[in-house]
Order: C-alpha cells, then structure tokens, then sequence
C-alpha cells in the first residue's frame, strides 16, 4: 500500500483531519467521489453525529463524500470494494494469481466500466495502490 500521495490529495487529507479530529493516508477518487478510508473503530467518529462531518465536507469541497474502512489485507478485497462501487452490485468476486476478477450482470458491468472507462482505470488504479494485483471486470 505503498503510492505517492498528490498535493491535491494532501489538502483533502488534512480539511478532512481538521474537520473529524481522525487520522488517515488514503483519499481516493472514484466516480466524482471522494472516499476517505479510516481504520474500522473511526468510522462512527469521522461520520459524526447525524452524519454532520461528511455534509460540512460536502459542503465546503462540492463533492460527494464517502467514508469506508480500510482494508487490512486481500482477504478484506470484497468488502472494500463493494463499498466503493455502492450502490452498484457484482456477483462474485475472484483473486487468481496477481489479478482480481469481478463478476458482474450486464447492467452492472457498464455501470462499473463507466463511459470511456473511466471507472474501471479509477478502479484498477485503486486495486494496484491497495492490493498491488491488477483488476479486470468480466
């Protein structure tokens, strides 16, 4: 989980501590949301009571904000990335060898590879910095 964290990201990084009192390193953008990864006890502390510290964030950045926890391993993969792609569904996912596979209905695999790809190079992005695997969506 090692990757080169942007001046960009380090502003997000720092409203978002000054706003919740938590500390976190990752900031990922995925589908014009920012998502913020806290350790699973912070959670509860970085939403904030009534969901208070993610509308002030989204008040001052414009953005949509999710806070999701941090994976501890591979083994965390699925969770992690459902709750990326929330509220968009996947059937199974799969770890061969260095690669994650995701399977997805037809539907739900066009809203996962995005117009143009987007989001399936913001995913496969994600999955490198995290999981150091590649990601392919079937």
């Amino acid at each position: 989980m090692v990757r080169t964290i942007e001046m960009q990201d380090m502003r997000y990084l720092n409203l978002f501590e000054r706003v919740t009192r938590v500390t976190t390193r990752f900031c990922i953008k995925y589908n014009d949301t920012l998502i913020f990864c806290v350790p699973q006890a912070m959670i509860a502390r970085a939403v904030g009571p009534e969901g208070r510290n993610v509308r002030k964030l989204h008040e001052i950045l414009g953005k949509r904000i999710k806070i999701i926890s941090a994976p501890q391993g591979i083994e965390d993969a699925s969770k992690f990335i459902g709750e990326i792609v929330a509220p968009v569904t996947f059937k199974d996912l799969e770890i061969k060898d260095n690669e994650i596979i995701l399977t997805a209905g037809s539907q739900s695999k066009a809203a996962l590879i995005g117009r143009n790809k987007r989001r399936l190079m913001e995913m496969q992005k994600i999955s490198q910095d995290f999981f150091n695997m590649d990601f392919k969506i079937v």
